[in-house]
């Protein structure tokens, strides 16, 4: 049977939403559900207080991972398609409430940044950083061992950053000149509409291809790749960050971690940090959001 000492974790992704309990810093128990559509405020919490309401009882705390801009509980959607009308909603508090437990939340690749660093690949490095390279690109860091978390919210969003901009998309950040945000040109959304550009059929197909000598689907793989590594090197530059695990559906293919790592030896020796992939796959968020919400019970 669980113990008083169990934590409660949650997952709120734009596609599915996923509870855990976790105990020993191990999941026992777990559960699924699509997240609702439209994903307003009032849909998603309510969704999300059904799924873990089986578990509450047998937990301490509850964790909560959630995409956007987490900042003391309260969440702003970054990607208002996919949540319309999150804007500094109280999640912590209504979770918590709904649940009556004690309650911490974070941005989902903060999360999994904590999960990675605590219990992942992470471990004995002071200064890391987790880059998951998916529908979007995100991130996280930890600092001197400790989880970088900014006042508004914005903790490590690498995928903001401006790069030199090939493939635009209109979905509301303009480009800056010749300048675009990271993720429009290296995420798997990117990576899709190239490889419908070159007649295939959506990013795996082209990661396929890339690996298997087609060129021209190299090219732009290589490309994301070495945009990644060119913002690994200036985290590394700026933080001293000495250890990088990539996640993310394209972030761990082991063709894409090769060409990260085949950029970064074009950078001084002392720019290049060591990038391997997250050891806890799809669970980095969920894990990472448990032993917060642990963390946060001990203080």
């Amino acid at each position: 049977m669980p113990t008083a000492s169990a934590l409660l974790a949650l997952d709120i992704g734009g596609t599915s939403m996923r509870a855990a309990l976790m105990e020993g810093g191990r999941i026992t128990r777990r559960a699924e559900v699509r997240t609702p559509k439209p994903s307003v405020p009032d849909a998603v919490i309510g969704a999300a207080l059904a799924l873990a309401a089986p578990f509450a009882a047998s937990a301490a705390a509850v964790g909560v991972a959630c995409a956007g801009a987490v900042a003391a509980g309260n969440v702003t959607a970054t990607a208002t398609h996919t949540f319309p009308g999150w804007t500094d909603i109280p999640l912590a508090q209504r979770i918590g409430a709904g649940l009556t437990l004690r309650c911490t939340a974070l941005n989902d690749a903060r999360a999994a940044a904590w999960g990675e660093f605590a219990a992942g690949t992470g471990q004995g490095a002071s200064e890391f950083m987790f880059v998951t390279v998916s529908t979007g690109v995100g991130a996280g860091l930890v600092l001197g061992g400790r989880l970088h978390l900014a006042g508004n919210g914005l903790d490590a969003e690498l995928g903001f950053v401006s790069v030199p901009a090939l493939w635009r998309r209109g979905v509301g950040v303009a480009p800056l000149g010749e300048l675009g945000p990271l993720e429009f040109e290296t995420s798997g959304t990117a990576l899709g509409a190239q490889a419908l550009a070159l007649g295939l059929a959506d990013t795996r197909a082209l990661a396929d291809a890339a690996e298997t000598g087609h060129a021209p689907a190299d090219e732009a793989y290589r490309r994301s790749a070495a945009l990644i590594a060119w913002k690994i090197a200036d985290v590394a530059a700026l933080l001293g960050v000495t250890r990088v695990a990539l996640g993310g559906s394209v972030g761990l293919r082991t063709g894409y971690l090769e060409r990260v790592r085949d950029s970064l030896e074009h950078f001084p020796a002392r720019y290049q940090s060591e990038v391997v992939h997250a050891e806890l796959g799809a669970d980095a968020g969920l894990i990472g959001a448990g032993l917060w919400a642990g963390n946060a019970e001990q203080t």
